[in-house]
């Protein structure tokens, strides 16, 4: 059949094949895990080069420093706007449903061994100046070699406003950059031939070592973060977008594809060099995509934002232990810091979560064990959460900076 030669088609099946071999194969299930792994390493593998590659052209591509300036400012207080939205929403909606309420939970009683990595984790993170620190690689090639997203950007961003000082002199070296980013797009579509593999045993792996018991006994903060997410998505980002003229559910139906990939492998980064290049086909130009999409991927985390409120305070409903309403404004603040920077990959959230919960001194770090059986699950949402927030970043920055075709949008997602 035709429809099964396209990839939108094998990831849908494999996703379902990997539900079905976590019910009735657990432990075969559990074994497919390498499968995901390699999958997400060949995509992580070409995620750092393909965004230097796109900044750098992006940026010495713009008529000036202050246009460079003016898109960055302009796309951090999107990002700060939009995500203090979704930590609000979050907290709102958790504490009207309170979905933790009425599970008498002693946090003595919880089995804290699977979550002891990501607290040790959480508990050496650092302060808001060790993050600014961080972002400053200590050279280049180290920031490469470990595929520090923030410090290639802060390196990217400065090399291309280099080259856009220099004149002709930069066009050999912006010639390169253009065939190595055509030739590292390249290689993406080779390996994203591989997605329903990656798809097929992170869902089997997922279904199989936590199973749908732990859906069961969670499942109201599970529906409550749901349709938490859909509300942001359908309401504020929905709203964004009409006021542009345009509509959500054309935006997603037109990324589609990449949208059941970051559902498959519960990573927004496995489908970024994908973004990149719908949103260059939508007629947003090459300097805003450069620049916004990666940086969103760092600073404009909506999805995970609802997470960290929604699971904080669903933690304190759950335990018995409430926080005043002095309390959860303090957390929100936090929050705002904390949760920038919070890779879009699998876990990111929940080390972050980890890192917080500290904060409110009464609250035991170790009750993060509560939502550990349902952390995959809830996964899925804020990373397909965190893709479309950046794929809706992205059209309104460039509608902004008039660097959109808007025809060709229009026709798209019109």
């Amino acid at each position: 059949m035709k429809i099964l030669k396209s990839l939108y088609a094998q990831v849908i099946i494999a996703i379902f094949i990997g539900i079905i071999l976590g019910i009735w194969l657990p432990d075969f299930a559990i074994s497919l895990k390498p499968m995901s792994d390699a999958f997400i390493k060949l995509i992580k593998m070409m995620i750092v080069p393909i965004i230097f590659c796109t900044i750098v052209n992006g940026i010495a591509g713009m008529e000036d420093m202050k246009t460079t300036g003016r898109v960055g400012l302009k796309a951090l207080i999107y990002f700060e706007i939009l995500t203090t939205i979704s930590l609000i929403l979050g907290l709102v909606i958790v504490n009207f449903v309170q979905p933790g309420s009425g599970m008498h939970v002693n946090p003595a009683s919880l089995d804290a061994s699977g979550v002891q990595g990501y607290i040790k984790q959480g508990q050496t993170s650092g302060g808001f100046v060790d993050f600014l620190m961080h972002i400053i690689p200590e050279n280049f090639v180290s920031a490469l070699a470990e595929g520090n997203i923030l410090q290639v950007l802060f390196f990217a961003v400065l090399f291309g406003a280099g080259l856009s000082q220099i004149g002709d002199k930069a066009q050999p070296i912006l010639k390169g950059l253009h065939s190595l980013t055509d030739g590292l797009f390249a290689v993406m579509r080779i390996i994203m031939r591989l997605a329903p593999l990656g798809a097929l045993g992170a869902m089997s792996f997922t279904v199989g070592k936590y199973g749908f018991e732990s859906l069961a006994s969670l499942g109201k903060l599970m529906l409550c973060f749901y349709a938490t997410c859909a509300v942001f998505i359908v309401v504020i980002l929905g709203g964004i977008l009409k006021m542009y003229g345009f509509n959500i559910f054309r935006l997603l139906k037109y990324i589609g594809e990449e949208l059941w990939i970051v559902l498959g492998t519960s990573s927004s980064e496995s489908a970024l060099p994908a973004l990149i290049q719908k949103l260059k086909k939508l007629g947003c130009k090459d300097s805003v995509v450069g620049l916004v999409v990666p940086t969103g991927y760092s600073f404009n985390l909506d999805g995970t934002c609802i997470y960290l409120t929604m699971a904080a305070i669903f933690i304190t409903q759950a335990i018995d232990m409430p926080l005043t309403l002095g309390q959860q404004i303090y957390l929100l603040l936090v929050l705002l810091l904390t949760s920038k920077g919070a890779a879009g990959v699998t876990g990111a959230g929940f080390i972050t979560l980890a890192a917080t919960l500290p904060v409110v001194e009464h609250i035991p770090v170790a009750s993060v064990a509560l939502i550990l059986g349902i952390d995959r699950f809830m996964s899925e949402s804020r990373a397909i959460t965190n893709f479309i927030g950046n794929a809706v970043a992205t059209i309104v920055v460039a509608k902004w900076e008039k660097k959109i075709d808007m025809e060709v949008a229009k026709e798209a997602i019109g």
